[in-house]
């Protein structure tokens, strides 16, 4: 008798990959172990979940706690770099796929498993984000992605497969968002959403509160940096998902950190996409105010030119790619003084920077002031400027002034 294939499913105790252990099973002679990494889902989420896998016809359920090492090795990297995707979204799902799936290719070699399994759907960017992992870690392993094989087209079909089946979730026919949740942000999909000419509905929101109904008197924070990751609150220094998590509160009690945005994914439709990250907003702010004093200038300037493309590779799923590893050590090299404190206020849905100090400060008030400086002689500025401009000034002589209409 043939030995049964071993695939290891990335699971989330949601919808699809709930349906997708007896799929497998029906599909495969296979025997299947899921896999997911606690990256800050919550316990509603979480409590249960390998019962619930082996309700559904799982051999095993391995549930990592990956939030420290998630936010140290995964967003701080992305923070260093300022990473905002099309200026907007700051990549809490895409940030987190790496980590999920190389704790199940690690898994998947630890119970010499065949094959790695996955719910991503062909039209989303989470397909490209495991895949390109497991060819990285686990190029050996046998890819199966039951989205593109089966006759389930919608979540209604789904839902239909798992009454079959006798198979218990939490998705419901009238109220069909599709969620994604971990420290640092919440996004959601679907439904009402799927139409950009409909405001999110109120039931939508789960982290913050309405702006509108937010305190009305502001609350200030002083957030610590140190090489441009935060690490304190009001001087008390926090291992990286207990500060995070104090932020989200505080930033969800003062609504900040909604974006609504109509994306460009990576298979090429645009897609709405709405989305909680009060944490991560304050800690942009903070972040973006601590390298304006301590960054030099050209460096900056080179890690913002630079940042669209890390954005990129960390959207698309190329985490793992050379090209990352690399820009990585560029912004951590390039942040290393990006250390002080930054107080920021929290107000109706905006979190705003209002000082910043630093020992490595390269703001010199002597040379900023506008009275009298001792080091600053304003007789210095004629060769400059004439100088500054003699590209300019021989182009203007030769081939006459551009850009003015006669």
């Amino acid at each position: 008798m043939s030995k049964k294939k071993k695939i290891v499913l990335a699971y989330s105790g949601g919808l699809d990959t709930s349906i997708i252990v007896p799929w497998l099973k029906e599909n495969h002679d296979c025997e299947v172990h899921a896999y997911c990494g606690d990256i800050g889902q919550g316990d509603e989420e979480l409590r249960g979940l390998e019962a619930k896998a082996r309700a559904s016809g799982a051999v095993s359920c391995r549930v990592d706690n990956l939030q420290r090492q998630w936010l140290t090795d995964y967003v701080w990297p992305c923070v260093r770099a300022m990473t905002v995707y099309e200026g907007r979204y700051l990549l809490g799902t895409s940030m987190a796929r790496p980590i999920l799936a190389k704790g199940q290719v690690d898994y998947a070699h630890e119970i010499g498993a065949d094959a790695v399994a996955h719910g991503c759907t062909g039209k989303g960017n989470d397909q490209v984000r495991f895949e390109l992992a497991y060819q990285a870690l686990g190029p050996e392993l046998e890819v199966i992605a039951p989205w593109r094989h089966w006759d389930i087209r919608s979540r209604e079909d789904a839902l239909d497969y798992a009454d079959r089946r006798g198979i218990q979730v939490t998705a419901s026919r009238t109220k069909i968002y599709s969620r994604d949740k971990n420290l640092w942000h919440i996004s959601h999909e679907g439904g009402a959403l799927e139409s950009p000419g409909n405001a999110p509905p109120d039931d939508v929101w789960t982290l913050t509160v309405d702006p509108r109904q937010a305190p009305d008197q502001p609350q200030e924070l002083t957030l610590g940096f140190l090489a441009g990751v935060p690490v304190a609150i009001n001087g008390e220094h926090l291992p990286a998902e207990v500060l995070l998590t104090r932020l989200n509160e505080l930033g969800g009690k003062h609504g900040i950190g909604r974006v609504d945005i109509c994306e460009n994914r990576l298979v090429g439709m645009k897609s709405r996409g709405v989305y909680e990250t009060p944490g991560g907003t304050i800690v942009m702010e903070a972040a973006r105010t601590m390298r304006a004093l301590t960054m030099e200038r050209d460096t900056m300037r080179l890690c913002e030119k630079l940042m669209p493309e890390y954005g990129d590779l960390v959207y698309t799923g190329r985490w793992f790619h050379p090209t990352r590893v690399a820009l990585d050590a560029l912004f951590a090299q390039a942040t290393k003084h990006v250390t002080g404190e930054v107080r920021v206020r929290l107000y109706k849905g905006t979190a705003t920077a209002l000082s910043t100090t630093s020992k490595h400060s390269l703001f010199s008030e002597d040379l900023a002031t506008f009275g009298q400086s001792a080091k600053f002689d304003h007789a210095d500025s004629y060769g400059f400027v004439k100088l500054y401009g003699l590209p300019g000034a021989v182009a203007a002589k030769i081939q006459g002034v551009q850009g003015v209409t006669k």
